[in-house]
């Protein structure tokens, strides 16, 4: 009797539609639930953020602030994922030993932060290196998994160019496939954590950027949608939907406790292990191009911060007196100081990293 009450569910959670939607819900009630709980209790343990004296006056007022809530989100996104996707699937794995990865990293980075009082916390140098193993680690899965070899044509070791229909980069060897991976994965992750910096700044644009994903990787596991598309077919590309599902729900249900004035910090454990996790869908889902334009805005925050540093070492070297690109970098610092409140910085920027989005989604069945 119980089994046949059990059977309608069962044959739901076969659809790859149902399950997203099933892991995004349980994902935002994870959110809802747990949130309060860990932020009374960060806030009981003192574990809040330091705020630099470097940046904003304004921020100085979010000192003491409870840190680590992305703990929150890595728990409402890997709980429904490893529920409802096939955890047989090589890429569910892939992709959630990716997120907890750099989960781990993060974690330890806002250890030495914020309750060991470490300044800076832990060592860029070591970040690289975490992120260089975790970029060796996906490649060694994806060159020995044989997904991408269809219709007798191995594309391992492409990637494609969005506008351009069937026009890819071959990188030839494993070796130079293996870099551009660890490129990927870094840049992604360094890229979300500059982002971090304003309340609900990143944790928009990350449910922004993951839902194009998500669209993706429903696209591309499907033979009928991939060939009308022009997208190439992969085979195991549909259960990461329900990951990509669950991550949104995750960040939306964090943005409630996140959107200013925020009652908790995502911090390292967040961004470093959602910009992975984002990079990660684009490597698996063979659009690591496509994903300078998906996080667009998450570029222009890098960008800025490479173009600041350069620009201020160049007129110290030619003029002996260091000048700014920027008033403040990362990006949205300097339209804070522009006189910008706050709310309207990160409005603005989820505009334009919805405007990306959109951008991203015209490269479908373009000739």
């Amino acid at each position: 009797m119980f089994n046949e009450l059990l059977d309608p569910l069962k044959n739901l959670l076969q659809y790859i539609t149902f399950s997203a939607g099933a892991s995004a819900i349980f994902a935002l009630l994870i959110s809802f639930i747990f949130g309060p709980i860990i932020v009374r209790n960060l806030t009981r343990l003192q574990i809040g953020e330091s705020i630099t004296e470097h940046g904003p006056e304004s921020h100085h007022e979010k000192k003491g602030t409870p840190t680590m809530g992305g703990v929150l989100i890595i728990v409402a996104t890997i709980i429904p994922t490893l529920i409802f996707a096939d955890i047989s699937n090589l890429f569910i794995q892939i992709i959630c030993i990716s997120m907890l990865w750099m989960g781990c990293v993060g974690f330890y980075d806002d250890y030495l932060k914020s309750i060991k009082k470490k300044d800076g916390g832990l060592a860029g140098r070591y970040k690289l290196i975490a992120q260089s193993m975790l970029g060796i680690f996906i490649s060694f899965m994806i060159i020995n998994s044989g997904a991408y070899i269809t219709e007798g044509i191995d594309k391992t070791y492409f990637t494609f160019v969005p506008f351009l229909k069937y026009v890819s980069i071959d990188f030839l060897n494993p070796f130079i496939y293996t870099l551009f991976i660890i490129l990927v994965v870094s840049a992604t992750s360094n890229a979300v954590n500059l982002t971090d910096g304003l309340d609900g700044l990143a944790t928009g644009l990350l449910a922004i950027s993951v839902s194009v994903f998500g669209v993706l990787s429903y696209i591309s596991g499907r033979v009928d949608f991939s060939d009308y598309l022009n997208i190439t077919y992969i085979p195991m590309a549909g259960e990461l939907t329900i990951f990509a599902a669950a991550l949104f729900g995750g960040c939306l249900g964090f943005l409630w406790f996140n959107a200013r004035p925020a009652l908790i910090f995502m911090g390292d454990v967040g961004s470093l292990s959602m910009g992975a996790a984002l990079g990660t869908l684009a490597i698996l889902l063979k659009k690591e191009l496509l994903l300078i334009i998906v996080g667009g805005v998450f570029v222009l925050e890098a960008l800025s911060v490479i173009l600041q540093v350069v620009y201020h070492r160049w007129t110290k070297k030619k003029y002996g007196k260091p000048k700014k690109l920027f008033l403040m970098a990362p990006l949205h610092h300097h339209f804070e100081l522009k006189g910008w409140p706050e709310s309207r910085v990160v409005v603005r920027f989820w505009l334009l990293g919805i405007f990306f989005a959109l951008l991203s989604l015209t490269t479908f069945k373009i000739l």
